[in-house]
């Protein structure tokens, strides 16, 4: 016979069940730790029968933490367990990184960092998981040969570029570091990713910029730099040494400005080249150090006693020096080239540093044919910037030009002249120099070379375009032009993409690359139908270029699937 007391209190803990089975559920998501369930698990045993319990107690032990870890991963994450499907997936992108983990509790942190990356490479990069620790995945992963079981925290992660495995990812795990990596596989680290730059305050918006302004009393030494820069890479080390060595007293800090974003910041403190480095006291900007070969040392000392840049005293033109070398003007040159059979004469421009290596050499050869008692020639110098109708005349686009004159007619070109011995050996024997190479405009190219009257109606009529931004003499120009054109012909049976080029030491080209925002050679900028949307930053070379404009045709393949699947 049942006794009414027991009667009552297990109906009310039949009643109760369900609510601690919904508050259960849902406190497990909030962080519900294994001693609190086995807590709540304790109340429900009193319940009869108890087997339906235990049971759910291993269920929920079973498939709730892969539920809630589902729930945190990004729909940006794409979660790979079968062997087909990863195939596909290197065959259809170009820039993936892969985390493998031995579990999905193992994977968790990470799939939080990586939901924030998958979010900022949207379009340019794919973020893929494989959870080794899965039945049917752990056969993938034994295919692609890879056990996160042995790595300390159970998780690795793998790029893959181009249909095929590219490197470990071995960078600082870090939100920045990784979207930088995806941006530019082959790039170099981040300048903050070298732990010799600790001390080093490195600032990646201008709000921090403002922020740091603000709050900071100490004097500031800031570096605004670009990634590419060889003078910003060689000062880096004696920079981040005096940041440890003065840590405390002064402050010293880094901030990449190449974006077109801090195109405000750089107007504010005139940064026309890199790096440029200002000086700050109480958040106002002083002036700017300009010793870029400094050590440590000497940076320290300056700071002791920071003071403005001296002018420098304008140089003597070379044709107020003392030498024999004639200096020719737009008013006398025709009437000297007459009067002399033979002449060689260097176009130069006083800014020029391979004329100014030059010239030594030119005035010793000078001074030997001078010198002569038959002397093959003479030596004659135009400065082009002043003498613009000879330059003009003669089609100088780059310093120096050397232009050889026989009995008043001009009959050479010579590149190749550049020593005191080879310009006598010359001059004794004229002979026709090789034929130059032709310019790149001229050569054929998948590469549209474009000028300012048919500049923007040419983009208008393809999708994506990049454009670089040149000049002939230009050395890094000259790096880039063949990985430039190895890229467009890549793409070259693609109707909606383009590889364009202009010429900016030409002069009617000389308003549209200002228009464009060009301020140092090369600039590379993209353009879509005809609309400038950013400038390109990332590697100079093949793969860059083809990455870059493949990561475009991806973003514009997905918009077609999906409308596709709209439909």
């Amino acid at each position: 016979m049942a006794v009414p007391g027991q009667v009552a209190g297990a109906s009310r803990r039949r009643g109760r069940f369900p609510l601690l089975l919904l508050g259960l559920a849902t406190a497990w998501p909030a962080g519900l730790s294994g001693g609190t369930l086995a807590c709540v698990m304790g109340q429900l045993v009193h319940s009869k029968p108890v087997w339906p319990i235990v049971l759910l107690y291993f269920v929920l032990q079973a498939f709730l933490p892969a539920f809630v870890c589902s729930l945190k991963v990004s729909p940006l994450i794409e979660k790979i367990s079968d062997h087909k499907d990863f195939k596909k997936l290197l065959r259809t992108r170009n820039n993936i990184l892969v985390l493998y983990s031995k579990s999905a509790a193992a994977a968790e942190s990470s799939l939080r960092l990586l939901s924030s990356v998958a979010q900022e490479v949207k379009g340019r990069g794919t973020i893929s998981w494989i959870d080794c620790g899965d039945t049917e995945s752990r056969k993938l992963c034994k295919k692609m040969k890879v056990d996160p079981n042995s790595k300390e925290k159970g998780v690795e992660l793998l790029h893959y570029k181009d249909g095929a495995f590219h490197t470990e990812y071995n960078r600082a795990v870090t939100l920045k570091s990784m979207v930088a990596f995806l941006k530019d596989p082959e790039g170099a680290p981040l300048w903050e990713e070298d732990p010799e730059a600790k001390d080093v305050v490195h600032i990646d918006s201008e709000k921090e910029l403002k922020r740091l302004l603000k709050k900071e009393d100490k004097p500031l030494l800031m570096m605004f730099y670009a990634p590419w820069c060889g003078v910003c890479k060689r000062m880096m080390p004696s920079y981040q040494q005096a940041a440890t060595e003065l840590k405390g007293k002064y402050v010293l800090a880094g901030m990449n400005v190449y974006s077109a974003e801090f195109e405000r910041i750089k107007e504010e403190y005139n940064v026309r080249g890199y790096p440029t480095i200002c000086y700050f006291e109480k958040g106002k900007f002083l002036f700017h150090f300009e010793n870029y070969g400094a050590t440590a040392a000497e940076i320290g000392e300056w700071l002791k006693n920071p003071q403005a840049p001296q002018p420098q005293a304008p140089e003597t033109p070379w044709a107020d020096e003392d030498n024999v070398v004639y200096h020719l003007t737009d008013e006398d040159f025709d009437k000297f080239i007459k009067d002399h059979s033979s002449v060689l004469v260097m176009f130069h421009a006083p800014w020029c540093g391979h004329c100014k290596k030059m010239k030594p050499e030119y005035e010793k050869a000078a001074e030997f044919l001078h010198a002569a008692g038959d002397s093959p020639g003479v030596l004659a110098a135009v400065d082009a910037t002043i003498n613009k109708a000879l330059a003009e005349r003669y089609h100088i686009s780059g310093f120096p030009t050397l232009k050889y004159f026989k009995d008043g007619e001009e009959k050479y070109t010579l590149p190749h002249l550049r020593t005191k011995k080879k310009i006598i050996d010359w001059l004794l024997n004229p002979e026709a120099p090789p034929p130059p190479e032709p310019a790149w405009e001229e050569k054929q190219t998948s590469v549209v070379h474009l000028a300012g009257e048919d500049f923007r109606e040419s983009l208008k009529k393809k999708k994506h375009t990049l454009v670089m931004f040149y000049a002939p003499w230009c050395p890094h120009c000259k790096n880039a032009i063949p990985h430039f054109t190895t890229a467009a012909e890549v793409f070259k049976e693609d109707r909606k993409i383009a590889y364009a080029a202009v010429d900016c030491a030409k002069e009617q080209n000389h308003d549209l690359c200002k228009q464009e925002g060009v301020d140092g050679y090369p600039t590379f900028n993209y353009y879509n139908y005809g609309k400038f949307v950013e400038k390109y930053t990332g590697e100079r070379g093949e793969s860059g270029f083809t990455a870059f404009m493949r990561t475009l045709r991806e973003r514009d393949h997905e918009r077609v699937g999906k409308k596709k699947d709209e439909l």
